[in-house]
């Protein structure tokens, strides 16, 4: 374990999302932005394990999962604003960021839209022979809608290598989970006979060490997996959101995953300016990611219709002669 590398990606994450909060109420940024603030801990933990080859499937609040994953954070911030140099020629944006060359496969606008998602690429991993896996992010908001126990399903049946990952910050939108979740999430995996692990979303190597537990059984090919890491976001759903379902004590009463692991480390005999000199090289590269979204060129308007659509690969290994 790299704990080193595990803080300097909770700390990029932190500092993006800082910076994107203050763009978007700049009006630097168009349509809506959900920040990660609070959740680091997650995305540092899980995908410190992805190796390449893997698949990951994100969220509407997925800035946190592509910093995590190695997204260039010039490309990344680029797309926010809508520039032409972002991940997806500006055509996503804040809830559809896509780098398929780190493996992942998008963020997304629609609650749990990414499960069906992730049960189609580990089904196409196991079709294939290959010893990837899918690493699945969702919310405590999913877990209410058809898609997840559909897929929760077919996972189990088909032993598909997934891992799924809920981070349970205890409100969908604006409503809490006990107001609108009839089960214990626990009991509801187990009831398809899908190891589950429930971990402290706030610290890091907690995570860190769950997520490892359980994708030894999912690239051993036993199947799919379930962690869900307890966790909490500091900011509203949304930037703006008032906010009147939760008191401000509940919204930052949590401990800050960032600050908790910088005491560890400097705790556990890591210098201070050994953490110092790291974070003041992600503010350089942080703030030059800024300056190059910010400078980059807006797309042509011609380009709207470009990047649709893909021929289909036809090498399938069951159609051969």
């Amino acid at each position: 374990m790299n704990r080193l590398g595990l803080y300097q990606t909770m700390y990029r994450i932190r500092r993006f999302e800082e910076r994107v909060e203050a763009l978007f109420r700049q009006g630097k940024i168009p349509g809506f932005v959900h920040l990660y603030i609070g959740q680091e801990a997650v995305a540092a933990g899980v995908l410190a394990h992805r190796q390449p080859g893997d698949y990951v499937i994100s969220t509407h609040r997925g800035h946190g999962h592509a910093l995590a994953l190695g997204v260039d954070p010039r490309e990344a911030m680029a797309e926010l604003l809508g520039r032409r140099t972002g991940t997806c020629k500006g055509k996503g944006g804040s809830m559809h960021l896509f780098a398929y060359e780190k493996g992942l496969l998008g963020a997304n606008g629609i609650v749990a839209g990414g499960i069906p998602l992730a049960v189609g690429a580990g089904l196409g991993l196991k079709l294939l022979g290959r010893e990837e896996v899918v690493l699945a992010f969702f919310g405590d908001g999913a877990t209410g809608r058809g898609v997840f126990h559909e897929g929760l399903n077919l996972a189990a049946l088909w032993e598909l290598p997934i891992l799924f990952v809920l981070e349970n910050n205890h409100y969908a939108s604006t409503t809490s989970f006990a107001e609108s979740h009839a089960f214990q999430v626990e009991a509801l995996v187990k009831a398809y006979g899908i190891p589950y692990l429930r971990v402290d979303g706030q610290e890091a190597e907690a995570v860190y060490h769950g997520a490892g537990e359980l994708l030894q059984g999912v690239r051993q090919g036993k199947g799919p997996a379930f962690l869900e890491a307890l966790t909490h976001r500091f900011k509203g759903h949304y930037v703006g959101d008032p906010e009147q379902y939760r008191s401000r004590e509940e919204a930052w009463g949590a401990k800050d995953p960032v600050a908790t692991y910088r005491t560890h480390l400097l705790e556990s005999g890591v210098e201070e300016r050994i953490l110092w000199e790291l974070e003041q090289e992600e503010e350089r590269r942080l703030d030059e990611a800024v300056g190059y979204a910010e400078t980059s060129p807006w797309p042509d308007p011609k380009e709207a219709l470009e990047d649709l659509f893909v021929e289909p690969v036809r090498d399938y290994p069951w159609e051969e002669a």
